[in-house]
Formats: structure tokens, C-alpha cells, sequence
């Protein structure tokens, strides 16, 4: 019989006192406490959410960001504890990266989040603006004792990792599908953009980028939508009078709802002559939030949260790649379009309508992916408060579990006027797929086994 490692168990005791005695020059349980605790790593994401929102990234491309960078911080952490394993030859084409030297001593955490910031100021633009929080990051983590032969062998290490990371994210596709546009057709039920910018379709390539775990960017195609027909008696039809009749008969519970999973990282504000741009996080930055949130509120030791971190951003990643497969396949019309040519010319949608074709909806795919791993992670029925949207003015929400967050942030884009309810129900499914596929294919706990049976590995 083989005893299998809980996901995310503290740190053995004798992991800890290797790496208090690695670490630290003064005997303070304070500093030893400091040492292991996952805050810098959780301040890190926080801080790339803030430059990624400053950048203006697509979701696509932010989802990207987080995925590298976390899988940087996770690679480079996993030295810590013997009961995780590495990504190596479980992300797709993703090599065994550097060891630490036997013999010498580190400072994993350090060089965990040190990773991540060096792969998130690789794949930024903004770079000046991590500089005071990464200053006073490596101040801190010096007040804590670590001598500066290990504080420098540690950055070393962190730098290396990065390096490796980053090699790796050069070969994903990412560079062979800029500058590509989408060809608008003008065939009925097909996408066209949309006010009041009327910008081009975001990423049309997307569908090319490499994928960590699918077999392909198609693996989980849905269903086709329903085909467009202007007969009111259609089932297209149908489907845009229920987007028109839901946003014309709102409640304030459905605005908040609406406004609190808008993510839109791009909202163009039209004043008479004045045309501004309003900034949010990304859906994907809004779970990578809620995966902060949730290490914070369950005292989840520093690696369980680099694991969170690591699992929720390639299941986001995959998401992006899954969804955006379908949007430019099947380039389907938005409700903006259809209703404002079939059923009322001076409709517009509550929240502003995103630059790239409906089917299927993004928010549902993402969220529900995110979903399942964080309740693989932690368990369902979990309560949490989500305060994400809080520094934009929304009030935060209660949840009683990650399934209830990720259906209403699904319900969200109905309730905003941009997507038909079936791009929100087949995108559910299609991100539970998505999410069950990288639970399944990637294992970051080791199994122990007796004599008798083979060593295996499971999440």
C-alpha cells in the first residue's frame, strides 16, 4: 500500500531546519518564520497584475505572463520540498531546467521569487515600475539574516532558472503570430467590430501558440452554435431577443454582477470630441487575484502557493488557447450587431462589447478551468470574499464556493449584453474540460510506494 503526499503539506521539519540553518545568521524565529512565508511571492503576483493592467495586455498575452512567470517561481522552489516535482517533461517541450549545486547552500525562496520577477520583467514593458517594490524586496529578505554569499548563490540560482524559463517561452510560436490581422468577410452572422472603437480582432492567432497540456488547440472543440437566421421563430433569433430582453429588464444585482466581472483591460470612454481609455486587470488577472486571495485567507505555506500559482496560470493559458480556437473558427456575430440590426437599431449593450468574435465566451472557459483547479486545490464549498474589483470602485462579492464564482462570472457576459447564453453554457463546459485535462496530465506531487509496488506519481 502506498502513502500518498497531501497537496500542499507543510514543510517537513527537517526541510525547515535545512533551510532556517541555509538562510540565516541570526537564531530569531521571527526572521525563520519570514524565511518560509509566501508573502513576497503573493506581492510579486500582485505587482504584475499592476504592470500587466499598465501595459494594456490582451488576456491572451496576460495570460501568457503569468503562466512563465509562475512556472519560473514553482521551478525554482521546488528544491525546498522533496515531495514536489518538477514540470520538466510534463509541460509540453518544457526540459529539466538547473539543479542547485550539491553541497551548497540556498535560499529557495528567494530564488523562487526572484524568478518570477525576472521573467516578468522579460515579458513587460514597464520594467521601471517594479524597481522600488524589488528593492525592497531583497532588502527584506537581507534584514532576515541571509548572508551574502547565500543571498547572491540564491539570486544566481533564481537568475538561472528564469533563463530557462524564458528559453522555453522563445520557441511557444508567440513571435510568428504578431502583426497578423483578421480578415472581416462581411458574410451574415459573421463578426465584425463592433463601438465604439471599432478595433480589430484581438489575436487571431492564438490558436497557433504552443499548448502546455492539450494534445492541440482543438482537443476540446464544442459544439457549433446555433446557425444564424433572422426568422424570429430561430433558435438564433431566440437567443438574441433573451440578450435583449435580460438587459433591458436589469436588476441592480445583475449591474454589480455585470461591473464586477467586466475585466475588460481596455475600455474606450467616448465624451463628445474626448476619447479616453479605461483600465482594468484581465479576466485571467482577476483569477490569478482570487488564487492570491485564497493563499492568503488558508495560511497556505509557500509552496502550496507557488502550486497555485504555477496550476491555475497554465490552466488559464490553455483556456485562452482552447477558446480562442473556437472565436476564430466559428467567428461568430456579437449580440451588438445582431440586435442593433434585427430587433431595436439604438440598443447597446450594458458593458462595453470586447474586440474579437462571441463563440464561445472567454470568461466562461477561463473561470471554470481556474475553478477546478483552485477546487482541486483547496477543496469545494470553500468561502472567500473576493475584494479584486474593490480598487475600481465595485464592492467585493461573497462566494461559498469556486464553482459559484466561475458560473457567475459565466452569467456575467449575458447580463453585460456580449455574449448569447450558449456561448456561456458550452463555454462552461468546455473550460471544465480544459481543467480536468491539466489536473490530469500534470503532477506535482510525488507518491511514495512499498517494496512491492512501483513508484508512481499523483497531484
Amino acid at each position: 500500500m502506498r502513502a500518498i503526499l497531501k497537496t500542499g503539506s507543510i514543510v517537513s521539519v527537517v526541510l525547515l531546519l535545512m533551510l532556517v540553518c541555509s538562510c540565516k545568521k541570526t537564531t530569531s524565529a521571527d526572521n525563520q518564520k519570514k524565511i518560509l512565508a509566501p508573502d513576497p511571492l503573493n506581492n510579486a503576483v500582485s505587482k504584475l497584475t499592476q504592470v500587466i493592467t499598465h501595459d494594456i495586455f490582451s488576456p491572451t498575452v496576460a495570460s501568457r505572463i503569468y503562466m512563465y512567470s509562475s512556472v519560473a517561481a514553482y521551478e525554482a522552489l521546488v528544491p525546498l520540498n522533496s515531495e514536489y516535482q518538477s514540470l520538466a517533461g510534463q509541460l509540453k517541450g518544457f526540459t529539466a531546467g538547473p539543479k542547485p549545486e550539491a553541497a551548497q547552500i540556498y535560499c529557495f525562496p528567494l530564488a523562487s521569487v526572484h524568478a518570477f520577477m525576472k521573467v516578468a520583467r522579460t515579458l513587460t514593458f514597464s520594467v521601471e515600475m517594479y524597481d522600488e517594490f524589488e528593492n525592497k524586496l531583497y532588502e527584506d529578505y537581507k534584514d532576515m539574516g541571509i548572508s551574502d554569499d547565500v543571498f547572491d548563490r540564491s539570486i544566481a540560482f533564481g537568475d538561472s532558472v528564469a533563463a530557462h524559463v524564458i528559453r522555453y517561452s522563445s520557441k511557444d510560436n508567440y513571435k510568428q503570430t504578431r502583426g497578423f490581422r483578421h480578415t472581416i468577410t462581411n458574410q451574415p452572422g459573421t463578426w465584425v467590430p463592433t463601438p465604439p472603437g471599432y478595433m480589430d480582432g484581438v489575436e487571431p492567432q492564438w490558436f497557433k501558440i504552443r499548448t502546455l497540456t492539450l494534445d492541440s488547440a482543438s482537443q476540446f472543440k464544442p459544439v457549433p452554435p446555433p446557425a444564424y437566421n433572422t426568422d424570429k421563430n430561430s433558435a438564433f433569433f431566440k437567443e438574441a431577443q433573451d440578450v435583449y430582453d435580460v438587459t433591458t429588464h436589469m436588476t441592480e444585482e445583475q449591474k454589480w454582477i455585470a461591473n464586477f466581472w467586466d475585466c475588460n483591460p481596455f475600455k474606450l470612454n467616448v465624451a463628445g470630441h474626448v476619447n479616453f481609455a479605461t483600465k482594468k486587470m484581465s479576466p485571467g488577472g482577476h483569477w490569478m487575484s482570487i488564487s492570491n486571495i485564497i493563499s492568503r485567507q488558508y495560511k497556505a505555506d509557500i509552496m502550496k502557493t507557488a502550486e497555485t500559482y504555477a496550476l491555475v496560470s497554465i490552466a488559464l493559458f490553455d483556456g485562452f488557447i482552447s477558446c480562442w480556437d473556437e472565436k476564430y473558427r466559428s467567428v461568430r456575430v456579437r449580440p451588438e450587431t445582431a440586435i442593433n440590426q434585427l430587433i431595436d437599431k439604438d440598443w447597446t449593450p450594458f458593458l462595453q462589447t470586447p474586440p474579437f468574435p462571441e463563440y464561445t465566451s472567454g470568461h466562461s472557459v477561463i473561470s471554470t478551468a481556474s475553478a477546478t483547479v483552485l477546487t482541486h486545490l483547496y477543496g469545494d464549498n470553500i468561502s472567500y470574499v473576493d475584494s479584486t474589483e474593490v480598487q475600481y470602485g465595485i464592492p467585493p462579492r461573497s462566494f461559498k464556493s469556486f464553482r459559484q464564482a466561475c458560473e457567475e462570472a459565466a452569467i456575467s457576459r449575458l447580463y453585460g449584453g456580449i455574449h448569447y447564453r450558449s456561448a456561456i453554457e458550452v463555454g462552461l463546459v468546455q473550460g471544465g474540460q480544459v481543467g480536468e485535462w491539466v489536473l490530469g496530465h500534470i503532477q506535482t506531487h510525488k507518491v511514495i510506494a512499498t517494496k512491492s509496488e512501483p513508484t508512481k506519481q499523483s497531484n
